[in-house]
């Protein structure tokens, strides 16, 4: 496995080249126009501020623009105060940071507000810019932390899914042929891949048996055509191509024709046999990191076991 890291570093840097940094979005909502307008001033440069003068309308911003990092709410607005307002945006984005501004001091509603979790901190009106600022810098990276986490939560529950999935697809599988679709389809789902193959190699060439996942159910396969495909097989090596400047492939027409932005292919590999290789192929931009290529790895010799005890104990 050591000799792998700098195979996978590198692997890793090429498909995180895709990843576009975005401005974080933040709702404003105030009823005073000239408050809105002075909110969006103050942040425009580090956020993707979007404004509502309402509560009601505020939820209509985040049915239409899903998640925001920061919230930051009038307290005294009419038909809806502040922190009922933020309280109906708890359940659907828990890990968004709110923060309220008031110039009255209803102590109860707010403190209340606090202990519950919906509001993260108050301000009173008329604000300190830099006090502002600071707060919603710290909110911003107490978004980013628990997204973080989050996410962390979300990949190790991925990870056990998906060795459990190897592991039981062997189990059932009648021959190494019925192992292959759900296999592809388990790596797809995992990786968030628009389509996956993984198809059986006989004698350093590709065979005809083959597993396909796709999201719009349509893919087709060429991968006997593809170049990353050749020296996966010819080099026992994971390889990736990514969309961007300066990075040519033999392969290009394929990866245009097919709309891809990012393909990687993992040779499974049993005592330096190669039993098939795996095609995961994104339209969109990909966001894989380090060590999710790792978790690809590892899966990788998980499905190498997989392939072997069907091939040679079938159910």
């Amino acid at each position: 496995m050591d000799s792998t890291i700098p195979e996978l570093n590198t692997i890793s840097r090429q498909l995180m080249s895709l990843e576009r940094p975005k401005k974080p979005k933040m709702l404003v909502v105030d009823d005073e126009p000239d408050n809105l307008d002075l909110l969006y001033r103050t942040f425009r440069r580090d956020f993707n501020v979007f404004r509502a003068e309402s509560g009601v309308h505020a939820l209509e911003v985040l049915a239409t623009e899903g998640e925001v990092a920061v919230i930051i709410s009038d307290q005294r607005m009419p038909e809806m105060k502040g922190t009922e307002f933020l309280s109906k945006t708890v359940p659907q984005f828990p890990d968004t940071v709110r923060i309220i501004l008031t110039g009255f001091t209803d102590v109860e509603d707010l403190v209340e507000a606090i202990n519950s979790g919906q509001v993260y901190k108050y301000i009173t009106k008329p604000w300190d810019p830099n006090e502002l600022k600071a707060v919603v810098q710290r909110a911003s990276e107490t978004y980013e932390l628990l997204k973080q986490r989050t996410e962390e939560l979300h990949r190790a529950q991925a990870q056990t899914e998906l060795l459990a999935k190897i592991v039981q697809v062997a189990q059932d599988a009648r021959n190494v042929e019925a192992t292959l679709e759900p296999i592809a389809e388990a790596f797809g789902d995992s990786f968030y891949a628009d389509g996956c193959i993984l198809q059986l190699v006989e004698g350093n060439t590709l065979g005809s048996a083959q597993g396909t996942y796709s999201e719009d159910g349509r893919l087709e396969n060429w991968l006997a055509k593809d170049s990353l495909v050749t020296e996966a097989i010819a080099l026992h090596k994971l390889q990736a191509w990514a969309n961007v400047p300066g990075n040519p492939t033999p392969s290009a027409e394929l990866y245009q024709a097919a709309g891809l932005q990012a393909h990687l292919v993992i040779p499974i590999i049993y005592r330096g046999e190669v039993l098939a290789v795996l095609s995961l192929q994104w339209k969109r931009p990909s966001k894989l990191r380090e060590d999710e290529i790792r978790l690809i790895h590892l899966s990788s010799q998980q499905v190498a076991l997989a392939l072997t005890s069907t091939r040679y104990f079938p159910s």
